[in-house]
C-alpha cells in the first residue's frame, strides 16, 4: 500500500506547505493552517473537460458571431437589476453575506417567483431538513409543485438529481456543506470548497442550468474558502445590511454579465423580504429638522441615485489625541477632509473629536459626497443648521477646490422628485443641461463657497446659479 502523504493547507487563503506553522505566510493568519491528506494519483479526474472544448480550434474574432445572452427574469425588478437584468442560463453565482441576513430567504423567495411561472427549480438545502425548509416555505407564502427541494450534501448524488429533474435553476445552501467523496478533507475546507465549486461550475457550463451558491463569510465580512472562489464564479453578490436595521442592500462587487455597481435594496419584514422602491424616501423619513451636523447628498449607486443623510458630531475631546470614527464611510477620508477644513477654511479641529455617520446602514464610497461630508462637520463644528430643503454634492480636492462630478442631471432630477428646493453643485457641472422647474442650482468653486451658501448666507451674484 502506497503511503498517504499530508499537506498543511491555510483555511483562509489556501495556501499549502509541507509542515505545519503557526502563522500563514500567505496571509498573515495565525492558527488557520489545517493538514490535510492528498488525493490518490487514481483519484478521478477534477473539473470539467467538455467534447466542445476539446475539439475547437482557434477562430478570428472578426468570424465570430454576436450572440444575445438571454436571461430569465427572477420577478424581482431591484434582483434583476443586480444581476443586469436577470439570470443567465449556466451562469454560476455566488451570494455572500453575515449569518441570518436574508441569503436563504432570498433565495428561496427567487426559486418561488420562478417556479410560480411554471419553470422548474431545485432547491438544495445542506444545513436544514426538508421540514424545515417546508416551514419558511409557508412563512412566506411559497406552494408551487414545479418548487423541488432537496436535503443532501452528497455532490455526486446531486449531479444525479440534477440529471432527473432537469430545472433552469438549482440553488446550493450552502457551498461549506457539500462534499465530494474522492477529496479526503472535511466539508467546508478548501480542497472542499474548491473541488465542489469546480463540479457545479462543470454541470452549469455544460448544461446550460444557473447554480446560485450561499457562502459563508469570515469575521471580517469576505467569503470564507480561498479567494480562487470568487475567481471561478460569473457573479459574485453580497447581502449587506445591520441585523438591528430591516433593510437589506444586495450589492454585486463581481458580474461578467452586467454592471458591478448597481445595488437592490430590500426591507425584511414578517412575511419575507419586499423590494423599496423609492429608498430615498426610506433613508429620509426621520430626518431631524433644523438640526446641526445634518447634510443630505444624492449619491449614484450603479445607476440608480439615491439620497441619503450624512450626520456629524463634533465635540472637545478629553484626551491628548482626538477620535475620528466613521460608520458607512471610509475613516480615512474623514481625517483627509477635516485637514482640508483646518487648512483651507481655518477651523481648529485637531482638540475635537469627530463621529461622522450615513444614515440607514448604507455605505458609500464614491467621491461626490465630499462635500455634503464637509458641510456637515462645519454645521456641527458651528453649531449652524443647515437649511433642509438643501442637497449638497461634490468631490473636494486637497486644495479646497470643489470638482466636478458624473451624472449631474440625474442626481438634480432625484433631488426635485423628493421636494428639495436648492442644489449646491460644482460650478464646472453648472452649464450645459436645463435643471428641472422649481428647484434652485446653485454653483460653488471652493469649500468656502460652499459653507457661505449653506451656513452663513450667500450675497446676491457671488456665485452662479439656475432660478426658475
Amino acid at each position: 500500500m502506497a503511503k498517504r502523504k499530508t499537506k498543511f493547507v491555510c483555511q483562509e487563503c489556501g495556501y499549502e506547505s509541507t509542515k505545519w506553522m503557526g502563522k500563514c505566510p500567505g496571509c498573515q493568519n495565525w492558527n488557520s493552517m489545517v493538514e490535510e491528506i492528498e488525493a490518490a494519483t487514481n483519484a478521478p479526474k477534477r473539473g470539467f473537460v467538455t467534447s466542445e472544448s476539446t475539439s475547437s480550434k482557434p477562430q478570428p474574432i472578426t468570424k465570430i458571431e454576436n450572440q444575445v445572452e438571454q436571461r430569465y427574469d427572477t420577478h424581482i425588478n431591484e434582483l434583476n437589476r443586480v444581476l443586469g437584468g436577470g439570470v443567465v442560463p449556466g451562469s454560476l453565482v455566488l451570494v455572500g453575506g453575515d449569518p441570518g441576513i436574508g441569503k436563504s430567504t432570498l433565495l428561496l423567495q427567487v426559486s418561488g417567483e420562478i417556479a410560480k411561472h411554471k419553470k422548474r427549480v431545485l432547491y438544495i438545502s445542506g444545513e436544514e431538513s426538508l421540514k424545515q425548509t417546508k416551514l419558511r416555505a409557508d412563512r412566506l407564502n411559497i406552494t408551487y409543485d414545479e418548487l423541488f427541494v432537496l436535503a443532501e450534501t452528497d455532490v455526486e448524488h446531486i449531479d444525479k438529481m440534477i440529471q432527473q429533474i432537469q430545472p433552469i435553476l438549482v440553488v446550493i445552501d450552502s457551498i461549506q456543506t457539500v462534499y465530494l467523496d474522492h477529496v479526503t478533507s472535511a466539508p467546508g475546507s478548501v480542497s472542499q470548497v474548491r473541488e465542489c465549486t469546480a463540479a457545479f461550475m462543470r454541470i452549469a457550463k455544460t448544461t446550460g442550468i444557473a447554480i446560485f451558491i450561499v457562502g459563508h463569510v469570515t469575521k471580517q465580512g469576505a467569503i470564507a474558502g480561498p479567494r480562487l472562489l470568487e475567481h471561478m464564479v460569473d457573479s459574485v453578490l453580497y447581502f449587506e445590511g445591520e441585523r438591528h436595521h430591516t433593510y437589506r442592500i444586495l450589492r454585486a462587487v463581481k458580474n461578467r454579465f452586467g454592471s458591478t455597481n448597481e445595488i437592490g435594496i430590500f426591507e425584511m419584514k414578517e412575511v419575507g423580504l419586499e423590494e423599496v422602491l423609492n429608498p430615498s424616501e426610506i433613508f429620509l423619513e426621520e430626518r431631524s429638522s433644523g438640526a446641526a451636523g445634518s447634510a443630505v447628498v444624492a449619491s449614484l449607486e450603479g445607476t440608480r441615485t439615491v439620497l441619503v443623510e450624512i450626520q456629524a458630531l463634533i465635540s472637545p475631546t478629553s484626551f491628548g489625541n482626538p477620535r475620528r470614527m466613521a460608520t458607512g464611510i471610509d475613516h480615512n477620508r474623514i481625517s483627509l477632509l477635516m485637514a482640508v477644513l483646518e487648512k483651507r477654511v481655518g477651523m481648529l479641529l485637531q482638540n475635537q473629536d469627530a463621529y461622522i455617520k450615513v444614515a440607514g446602514g448604507v455605505k458609500l464610497d464614491e467621491p461626490s459626497i465630499d462635500l455634503a461630508i464637509v458641510v456637515a462637520i462645519a454645521s456641527s463644528f458651528r453649531d449652524a443648521p443647515t437649511p433642509p430643503t438643501d442637497v449638497i454634492i461634490g468631490e473636494v480636492g486637497l486644495t479646497g477646490e470643489v470638482r466636478r462630478v458624473s451624472r449631474i442631471e440625474q442626481r438634480v432630477i432625484e433631488a426635485a422628485k423628493l421636494g428639495f428646493k436648492r442644489v449646491i453643485v460644482p460650478e464646472k457641472s453648472v452649464g450645459g443641461w436645463t435643471p428641472p422647474a422649481g428647484i434652485d442650482v446653485v454653483g460653488v468653486n471652493t469649500v468656502n463657497e460652499a459653507l457661505e451658501v449653506t451656513l452663513g448666507g450667500m450675497s446676491s451674484g457671488s456665485s452662479p446659479r439656475f432660478e426658475l
